[in-house]
C-alpha cells in the first residue's frame, strides 16, 4: 500500500492518502462553490475535471474565522468551495466490498461547526469495516434564512445533495449505497431527525443515529420576521439581489444581532430559547418541510428505519457553574418558576429530580434547561414513532475536568478517538477505554445490522441503555428518562 490510492467517481478521479490500514480522501466537492450567482441557490453538481484531483487536505468550511476554544475542535478553513465531503475507507477502489456506510453531519447550532474536526476522522470505524463520510453544509442565514425568490432550506438541500453524492459514488470507495446510516450530534442530530421525517430523503439512507439532537423547526412567521430584521440591519431590500449585495462576513455578524435576545434578562433569554427554539435552522417551508419533525415522525414517515436517539445527562448544566455559589442559598423552586411557570408541572418535576436537587440550585436549573431542550425530545420522538424500531440511550459518565456528563462529551467515545486533539480537555488524562469500546461498539453493531444490542422502546416503553452510569446501576434502565416525564405529560 505504498502507492497513493486513486478512485474514479462521477466528476473525475481523486487521489487520497493511506493512513495505515485505511485511506482518507478529503475535500471532494459534491456541489459547486455557492458564490456569485450560486449564492443562496440550490446546490449545483460539480463541474467534471480532467486528470486526477488531489484529495489530500480538508476543503473550505462554511464556518468562518477563529471561533476560540470550543468543546469540539472544529477548525475553519478559508475558501469558496465549501460544499465538500471527506471519505475514510479501508477499501478504496473495491466496488465489490459493499461495506456499510456512516455519513456524519456536524453540529454547531446550525450557525457554526466544521466537518474537518479530528474527532470526526473515520479511522476507528474503518478498522471495524465501515466506510465513513463527513459532509459540509451552508450555515446560518446563508443556509436557512428566508429569502423571497430563493430556494428555501438551502442547508437542508446541501444535506440531500451530499447524500445523493454518496448514493452515486460510495461504491467506488468500497461502500454499499444500500447500507447507509446517517448520524450527527447536536444540530447534526437535529439534521438526522429532520431527514428521517422528510419524504424526499427516504431513499437516501436506511438507518439513523441522533446524538443530543437539537431540532429547529423554525416557523414560517419567525423565519420571515428574522430575515426582514436582518435586511433592515443590513440596509437592503429583503430579496436575493439585496442580500447578495452584502458581504458574507457582514451578514454573519448581523445575523447574530437579528436573532439576539433582549439584554439584561439572562433567564428570559433562556426561556425564549426553550419556547421558540434556535433562530436559524431547518424551517417549515411548505416544500421540503410541510410540518414539524415530530408531526412527520408521528405520521409514520421514516418508520421503516431503525433509530437510535439519546443525550448526555447534563448537556448544558455547565453554563451555570460560574454562578452556582450565588445561587446556592436561593430556593430551586423559586428560580425554576421563572422558566417553568406551571406550578403543578414544576412540583412534579422537582419531585422527579430529587437526586439533582441535592447538588444545588444551579444544578437543578441546568438540568431543567438540558431536559427542556434535549432530553424531553428523546421521549417525544420515541413515543411518536410508535411501533417503529427506536432505541434510547443516555451518556451518564461525568467529565473529570468539567464535572458533568456534558454536551459533546460522548462524541470522542462514539468515534473511539480518545487520543485525538482536544479530547483531554473535556475527558481528562485517562478517559475510560472500556466506555469507548461500549459506545463505539454499539454504533458499529447498529451501522452493520440495524440493532445496537439493547431492547427497543416500542417493546418496553422507557427502556434505555445507560453508558457510563454508576457501577452499581444496571446498564439497561427500565425507564431511563423517568425524570423528564413531568415535562412531557
Amino acid at each position: 500500500m505504498t502507492d497513493a490510492p486513486v478512485v474514479s467517481i462521477s466528476s473525475g478521479s481523486v487521489r487520497g492518502r493511506w493512513r495505515g490500514a485505511s485511506a482518507a480522501f478529503l475535500g471532494i466537492p459534491f456541489a459547486q462553490a455557492p458564490v456569485g450567482g450560486l449564492r443562496f441557490a440550490a446546490p449545483v453538481a460539480p463541474e467534471p475535471w480532467e486528470g486526477v484531483r488531489d484529495a489530500l487536505e480538508y476543503g473550505p468550511t462554511a464556518q468562518r474565522g477563529d471561533k476560540g476554544v470550543t468543546l469540539i475542535p472544529e477548525p475553519s478553513i478559508p475558501g469558496d468551495a465549501t460544499l465538500n465531503v471527506n471519505v475514510f475507507t479501508p477499501s478504496p477502489g473495491s466496488a465489490d466490498a459493499k461495506l456499510p456506510v456512516l455519513v456524519w453531519i456536524h453540529g454547531g447550532g446550525y450557525v457554526a461547526g466544521s466537518p474537518a474536526s479530528p474527532w470526526y476522522d473515520g479511522r476507528a470505524f474503518n478498522r471495524d469495516g465501515i466506510v465513513t463520510v463527513s459532509i459540509s453544509y451552508r450555515l446560518g442565514f446563508d443556509g436557512f434564512g428566508h429569502i423571497p425568490g430563493a430556494p428555501s432550506n438551502r442547508g437542508v438541500r446541501d444535506w440531500l445533495a451530499a447524500l445523493e453524492w454518496v448514493q452515486a459514488n460510495i461504491a467506488a470507495f468500497g461502500g454499499d449505497p444500500d447500507r447507509v446510516t446517517i448520524a450527527g450530534q447536536s444540530a447534526g442530530g437535529g439534521a438526522v431527525l429532520t431527514l428521517l421525517g422528510m419524504p424526499k430523503a427516504q431513499h437516501l439512507f436506511r438507518a439513523a443515529w441522533a446524538l443530543s439532537p437539537a431540532v429547529a423547526d423554525v416557523g414560517v412567521e419567525r423565519s420571515r420576521t428574522l430575515s426582514a430584521k436582518l435586511a433592515h440591519l443590513a440596509g437592503v431590500i429583503p430579496t436575493v439581489d439585496g442580500f447578495r449585495s452584502v458581504p458574507e462576513s457582514d451578514l454573519e455578524k448581523l445575523q447574530e444581532t437579528a436573532a439576539a435576545a433582549p439584554k439584561g434578562d439572562p433567564l428570559g433569554a433562556v426561556r425564549s430559547l426553550i419556547d421558540e427554539g434556535l433562530p436559524w435552522g431547518p424551517a417549515i417551508d411548505g416544500d421540503l418541510l410541510t410540518q414539524t419533525t415530530l408531526a412527520s415522525l408521528e405520521s409514520g414517515i421514516g418508520s421503516d428505519k431503525p433509530l437510535v436517539i439519546g443525550t448526555t445527562d447534563d448537556e448544558f448544566t455547565m453554563v451555570l457553574d460560574d454562578v452556582k455559589g450565588r445561587l446556592r442559598l436561593l430556593p430551586a423552586g423559586l428560580l425554576l418558576g421563572r422558566l417553568l411557570t406551571d406550578r403543578d408541572t414544576r412540583r412534579s418535576y422537582l419531585a422527579a429530580n430529587v437526586v439533582q436537587r441535592r447538588k444545588g440550585t444551579a444544578a437543578v436549573l441546568g438540568r431543567y434547561v438540558t431536559d427542556a431542550i434535549f432530553r424531553t425530545g428523546v421521549v417525544r420522538v420515541a413515543d411518536a414513532r410508535g411501533d417503529a424500531p427506536t432505541y434510547a440511550y443516555r451518556f451518564a459518565w461525568p467529565s473529570p475536568t468539567r464535572g458533568w456528563a456534558l454536551h459533546c462529551l460522548d462524541v470522542p467515545f462514539w468515534f473511539d478517538c480518545l487520543d485525538a486533539d482536544g479530547v483531554q480537555a473535556i475527558a481528562g488524562d485517562a478517559p475510560p477505554r472500556r466506555l469507548a469500546a461500549a459506545v463505539h461498539g454499539a454504533a458499529v453493531s447498529f451501522i452493520r445490522d440495524g440493532d445496537p444490542d439493547w431492547p427497543a422502546w416500542a417493546r418496553h416503553p422507557g427502556v434505555t441503555r445507560v453508558f457510563g452510569g454508576p457501577p452499581e446501576a444496571p446498564d439497561v434502565a427500565a425507564d431511563g428518562y423517568a425524570s423528564v416525564r413531568p415535562l412531557v405529560a
